[in-house]
């Protein structure tokens, strides 16, 4: 694949509309947008799908509002598992008409569950949410979470891990949602690429910053100490060929922390500029 399709997160472009997002990401040459549901306002989902469509650029990765099956602690949502895979369900539903390359879902952590308990929930809620991305002929990814943060998040931080739950699963079209940022440094990364690449519906691109601060807190490609080229190149070798979604969570004091060095303080045309100029970098120097 000589022409990555590379598009870019509403998350990394926290603070502005989708007006404002698509003329940003028009003149930083992207070719898609990853569309947030928590971003979108209420009551002008038709007009937001057409300005997307009329923009020229496609919806790529795009992200449920309730992003997982059981309860996340650092994200807004009800408490009840049942209650957030209805809003799921309904989620995937909502984003339908942007005709979305393909949603991310989270497990969610154990919590005080015994860990049998929190796995039969989260496999029935996903299977809810698999068979309603189904429906609506949209791929849905499980996403795995890096493992320093595996408490608080997720029951799967390896692509294995994210396998096992997507066969107990059972429903075609379901598959991995992979993000650099929490697989990089996972064991036997590149063979996994191989083995699995058909299952990955999308990937987040980003890097690590070393030291990390914690997970809101992820840099440009090219900024930090991910192996970008070889895990670029292990994907392409393998045949993916779907999207690059510019995902960067770099906290401004939206969550927890207020780093002084935010990517999100800073001017969002420039963080999309460099962005995709450090992915095109890494592409280029992709090994196989």
């Amino acid at each position: 694949m000589s022409s990555p399709r590379f598009s870019v997160c509403e998350f990394t472009t926290l603070s502005l509309g989708l007006e404002e997002e698509l003329a940003v990401l028009r003149e930083a040459g992207c070719e898609g947008i990853g569309i947030c549901e928590a971003k979108l306002p209420e009551g002008s989902d038709a007009e937001a799908a057409a300005a997307v469509r009329d923009s020229g650029l496609r919806a790529s990765v795009c992200l449920l509002a309730t992003l997982s099956v059981l309860p996340l602690a650092k994200f807004e949502g009800p408490a009840d598992p049942a209650e957030r895979v209805a809003r799921l369900c309904a989620g995937v539903r909502r984003l339908a008409p942007f005709e979305p390359a393909c949603l991310y879902v989270l497990t969610g952590p154990q919590g005080s569950l015994p860990y049998r308990e929190a796995r039969r929930i989260a496999i029935e809620g996903l299977r809810a949410v698999a068979e309603t991305a189904a429906d609506v002929g949209i791929p849905l990814g499980l996403e795995p979470i890096h493992a320093s943060i595996r408490d608080n998040w997720t029951l799967a931080t390896t692509i294995p891990e994210t396998l096992d739950l997507v066969e107990e699963v059972g429903v075609p079209g379901f598959g991995v949602g992979f993000d650099v940022w929490h697989l990089w440094d996972t064991p036997d990364l590149l063979e996994n690429i191989r083995e699995h690449a058909s299952q990955i519906v999308g990937v987040h691109v980003n890097d690590w910053r070393d030291p990390t601060r914690g997970w809101n807190d992820r840099v440009l490609p090219g900024e930090g100490v991910i192996d970008l080229p070889g895990i670029f190149g292990a994907l392409e070798a393998s045949g993916y060929d779907g999207w690059y979604d510019l995902e960067v969570f770099s906290d401004d004091g939206t969550f927890e922390d207020d780093y002084p060095d935010s990517l999100w303080k800073q001017p969002a045309g420039d963080v999309v500029r460099r962005g995709r100029e450090g992915f095109l970098r890494a592409w280029e120097a992709r090994r196989s």
